[in-house]
């Protein structure tokens, strides 16, 4: 893939994308991060998902390895995988480029692995967090280009098995971690108190698109 779109879009926004080589060799120096499923990764200039794509390979090559025998396991771990990836970026095309590059790489794997038995629920479920999790913002000052309303990330933790609890946080408040802090955290250490803007009901890996409406 090329590294360069437009000479334009190199001399309005800086766009040039990291090549393969360097994004593996970067990669690999948290090696072991990649391939821990539910490890977070947020690129805050994603550009059309370079970074992000290799992560999603790399965690979804567990996913396969570990649960490909049981067709609900994979879709559980592969949804946990996918709800871990964020990703921003100053321009809207790109962003949107990203969530398919993605949802390419889950569903092509998904499709090889489960032919005819896959579940359209799941595919539902990949896209809705993939357009929870991959916006269309400035990380410098943590809006939208557009409507200069503040980027608000969604955190998704796997509660009970098949179920994801929702919690929605302010970017910017995440980024410069100006939240008051509390006394001490579970291990005795001063620790942020991490208010959610919102806080959602607990929702079911295959039903998240059908249980909130953004």
């Amino acid at each position: 893939m090329s590294q360069v779109k437009s000479k334009k879009r190199v001399t309005d926004h800086g766009e040039v994308f990291t090549s393969e080589r360097e994004v593996n060799a970067m990669l690999d120096l948290v090696k072991q991060e990649t391939e821990r499923i539910d490890s977070r990764f947020l690129e805050p200039a994603c550009g059309n998902g370079n970074f992000l794509v290799e992560v999603l390979r790399r965690k979804l090559s567990i996913v396969e390895a570990k649960y490909k025998k049981s067709q609900l396991e994979f879709e559980r771990y592969a949804v946990v995988a996918i709800s871990s990836i964020y990703g921003v970026d100053i321009l809207d095309d790109n962003a949107r480029e990203c969530r398919e590059r993605l949802f390419k790489i889950f569903n092509e794997q998904y499709t090889r692995l489960y032919k005819a038995k896959c579940k359209e629920d799941c595919r539902t479920s990949v896209r809705f967090l993939l357009n929870r999790n991959i916006l269309w913002g400035d990380a410098l000052d943590f809006t939208n280009p557009e409507t200069k309303k503040p980027i608000v990330f969604s955190e998704w933790s796997a509660i009970n098995g098949s179920m994801l609890k929702r919690r929605d946080y302010v970017f910017k408040f995440l980024v410069e971690q100006t939240h008051q802090f509390s006394m001490f955290n579970d291990e005795g250490n001063a620790g942020a108190i991490d208010e959610p803007i919102k806080d959602y009901p607990l929702m079911h890996f295959l039903k998240l698109a059908d249980y909130v409406a953004d």
